[in-house]
Parts: structure tokens; sequence; C-alpha cells
């Protein structure tokens, strides 16, 4: 195991930007920028033991400025949508940045957008902090965030979020990594498989916020209980898909928050490369990248076409705030906000 830092880049105000390279005795790596806490990529062997970068990213920071597909970022402080950035916390009412339509996404000007504090826990590990002020970006309560990457022999890169707030706020902590397990420079991921172990879904409106209704996937192109080939399905004729322009829906996991219940998996025969992925979240967003256009020029002067990446994002269910329904996202004073989720890699 090895862990190094180098320097990637400088904002203004002379701040400088680190990326982090994490490296198994597998020959597995994992690259991270403290701008952001951002996964630029993840090369991990292939069925003949060659390494496939499958993380879609850049590789200047310029790009992770000016680009609103927040590759690889983590997401804060509430991820995903809120209806009309509106909620009420205490019997006030909290307003926040209105940037996805008529809602409010992934924090606004969020925690993508800083640099966050780095440390080497140990040759595995990066520990990343961040201090959100009280009102920043409309919410309530200074909020202390840790999170750490770590990557293990195993081929599993793990992320657990730790936070407390000194007054009452909402949470929603997630990473938003787009994979291609074939990898990022192979074009669509249509043919690419996946399992998602959920009955139900919510139910989205035209604008992706959740209504409040929880559907079965059963009979619907939103069943993937088995694996399924991404692209079978993903034009039907369905309202949820028509709404989406393709997949972009929280699945209600059937995992109970267990860490050790399989969430999800997805493959590539081409590459022959396998992820597991392993959640205490009771969501996941699925989003089939179905807003890449080709204008994104990432590594490798690659242009991302349309659905040329997928992201898995472990959540509480967007707009879980305005809904009584779902699990609530509040963060009481001086408790404790934490969850894990670990991305394991193999070959079939």
């Amino acid at each position: 195991m090895s862990i190094s830092k180098n320097y990637f880049g400088n904002l203004e105000y002379n701040k400088t930007v680190y990326i982090y390279t994490l490296k198994n005795s597998n020959n597995m790596t994992i690259d991270i920028l403290t701008y952001g806490g951002t996964l630029i990529s993840c090369k991990v062997p292939d069925k003949s033991g060659n390494l496939i970068d499958v993380l879609l990213g850049y590789d200047n920071l310029d790009s992770y400025l000016t680009g609103d597909k927040y590759f690889g970022a983590l997401i804060g402080r509430f991820g995903n949508r809120i209806k009309h950035g509106k909620f009420n916390l205490n019997n006030k009412e909290y307003s926040l940045p209105i940037n996805d339509g008529p809602n409010h996404l992934h924090g606004g000007h969020g925690y993508d957008k800083v640099i966050w504090n780095d440390e080497i826990k140990n040759d595995n590990c990066l520990k990343l902090s961040y201090f959100s002020k009280d009102g920043e970006e409309g919410y309530p309560g200074n909020l202390n965030i840790k999170v750490e990457y770590t990557l293990r022999n195993d081929n599993s890169l793990e992320i657990h979020y730790s936070a407390v707030s000194d007054s009452d706020t909402i949470i929603n902590l997630t990473n938003h990594s787009y994979f291609n397990l074939s990898g990022h420079e192979s074009g669509h991921i249509l043919n690419q498989k996946l399992m998602i172990n959920a009955n139900n879904f919510t139910v989205n409106d035209k604008f992706s916020i959740p209504t409040g209704e929880i559907k079965s996937v059963k009979n619907t192109p939103m069943d993937f209980m088995s694996l399924s080939t991404i692209g079978e399905k993903i034009n039907d004729d369905y309202e949820q898909i028509d709404f989406g322009n393709g997949y972009d829906h929280n699945f209600v996991l059937d995992t109970d928050g267990d860490i050790n219940k399989i969430a999800a998996q997805a493959l590539s025969e081409d590459t022959g490369i396998v992820m597991d992925m392993y959640t205490t979240q009771p969501g996941v967003q699925f989003y089939s990248g179905n807003f890449l256009d080709g204008t994104d020029i990432g590594k490798n002067n690659i242009h991302y076409i349309k659905r040329s990446g997928f992201c898995l994002e472990t959540q509480h269910f967007p707009n879980s705030i305005n809904c009584d329904n779902f699990l609530s996202p509040i963060l009481k004073a001086n408790e404790k906000y934490e969850h894990t989720t670990i991305y394991k890699f193999s070959n079939l």
C-alpha cells in the first residue's frame, strides 16, 4: 500500500490544490483532489490484468472549475434536489439558492466547489475535512465534516462520511462519480449490466422532484432486481423515463442499512470488470448520464458523449425534508451523522 501527494493546480489567492494517489498491492490506484474531494480516476485490473480507468473526469483544474457535471465530487450540504429550494425546520422556513430549474440541487455552490483540508491517516487512507459555516448557501448550523477515502487490498474503495452540527440542520452527503466499467474512454454504457437491490423507487415529477409516492419497480423499466442491460428499456415509453430523459431516480434499497448486504452490482462483459456496491444509506440515485453531450472533454482528450457514464449516488431520498413519509434527513444539534459506502471491484 502507498499514498503520495502532488501539486495539481492553484486557485485565486494562492490556494493550492493537491492530488493524492492511493495504490494497493494489486496496482489498483485512485486519484483524489483536495478541490471538491474529487475522485478523478480509479484504475482497476480487467480480466486480462490490464489497468482500466473506470471513472469519468478531467486532467486539469480549469475544467473542474468551469464544469457543471459534478464528475467524482463530494456533494453537500444536501445532495440531490429540494423542491423550490425551501424547507421548514423547527417552525422556521429556509430558502436555498435555485440552481436547477425551479429547484435547489446538490447544495448550491456546494462542497464540490471548495478546497478540503487534507491529512494522510495511514498508507491507505486519506482524510478530508471541511467546516461549513452557519448560513452557508442558506443552511443552518455550523457543520464539521470529515470524509475518509480508504483503498484496500481486496480492491475495495470505502468512503466514510461523518459530521456534527452545533444546531439542528439537514444533511445528505454523497459522491457523484460517473462509472464506465469498459473504461472512461470507451463510449456509451448501454451494454453494461446493472442490478439494484430495490423493489421500490420514489416517483418523480417532471422536474425530477420526488412527489412522496413510493412505487414498485415490478413490470416497469425501473426493475433492476436482477442483472439487466442498462440500455434495454432506457428509451421505453414510460412517464418516469420521459421526465428524466432516461434514468435519474432514487431507488429504495432493501438492505436495511446493512453494509454487508449488496446494494447494487454493475459489470462490463467487455473488460470483465465487476463492481459491487455496499452502503448504510437508505437510497441510491441511479443516473444514466443523460445530459452528457460530448462537450465535456475529459482525460486523454476524450469527449464524454451522452450516457458514457452512470452514477450510483448513495443518499437519503431527494426532497426528503418536504416528504413526511420519507426517512428524515434532519441532523440534531451535537449528534453525529455517519454513513459508509463501499465500491468493490473484481472480475468475471
